[in-house]
């Protein structure tokens, strides 16, 4: 890959392509073959404006460790999701510089995402959660908007069980540009805050609730079916997700 990359420099030195068409080869150029079985984009920020994160379920110790050293070998703040207990404090470890958050599921090398509460709850994007069983999804969403650069905050447990919670927080809402909103059970805080306020609203269903809510599939369902306005949904626990579509919709 470095070869290929050396020859596209060399047409440009020859004129045999210019700087704008360098730079169009050079995005689709660059990855990273390694031997545990990963292939890691290196070149995706320059593509798409947000780069390689690293996906922990069913991957090995050994996996996620080569991909963390790659991608910080190459110049690039790491972020690793959806970590088990034993993976981030094996992460942890072997990158003390790092931080890992065991609540939300992430590790970070390279920036410092202050996960810790209090967590501010006036921001540009806020996210909103109806219970605090909802928080590792949304804390997911929050560690993976700072890790995008994104003004992130975080108002928790204010769901349809006690609407008057919202009430304080009815200014800051107000005045974000978005809403990512977290919830379970039914799924109702989205049609709600979509309802009371003019935002886009970023609604994520989890997988939190007793038998019929199967999953998370009735909060999915219920979001997906709202007759409230400008809701557009992600998929079940999908935090990182809303973060990477928020992050394109303000800043970009």
């Amino acid at each position: 890959m470095h070869q290929s990359i050396l020859t596209i420099l060399q047409q440009v030195a020859e004129g045999q392509k210019t700087p704008e068409q360098a730079l169009q080869n050079l995005k689709l150029a660059s990855y990273q073959q390694l031997s545990s079985g990963l292939c890691l984009d290196t070149n995706r920020r320059l593509r798409t404006g947000q780069g390689e994160v690293v996906f922990a379920p069913n991957k090995s110790l050994v996996q996620l460790q080569e991909a963390t050293a790659e991608l910080s070998g190459h110049g690039h703040p790491v972020l690793v999701t959806r970590l088990t207990l034993k993976q981030g404090q094996s992460l942890a470890r072997d990158f003390p510089q790092g931080t890992f958050w065991p609540q939300s599921g992430l590790f970070c090398l390279g920036k410092d995402l202050q996960l810790e509460p209090p967590w501010p709850d006036q921001a540009k994007v806020l996210v909103v959660t109806a219970g605090a069983s909802d928080l590792p999804v949304a804390l997911e969403a929050v560690g993976s908007g700072m890790f995008f650069d994104l003004d992130i905050g975080l108002i928790p447990d204010v769901g349809v069980a006690g609407l008057h919670r919202l009430t304080p927080h009815l200014s800051a809402l107000q005045q974000a540009r978005l809403l990512i909103v977290v919830a379970g059970m039914e799924g109702a805080l989205p049609s709600v805050l979509a309802g009371m306020l003019g935002k886009p609203i970023i609604a994520v269903p989890t997988s939190v609730g007793y038998g019929v809510s199967m999953h998370g599939l009735a909060a999915l369902a219920g979001m997906l079916s709202s007759c409230a306005t400008g809701i557009a949904v992600v998929n079940i626990d999908n935090g990182f997700g809303a973060a990477a579509m928020a992050d394109k919709l303000v800043s970009g």
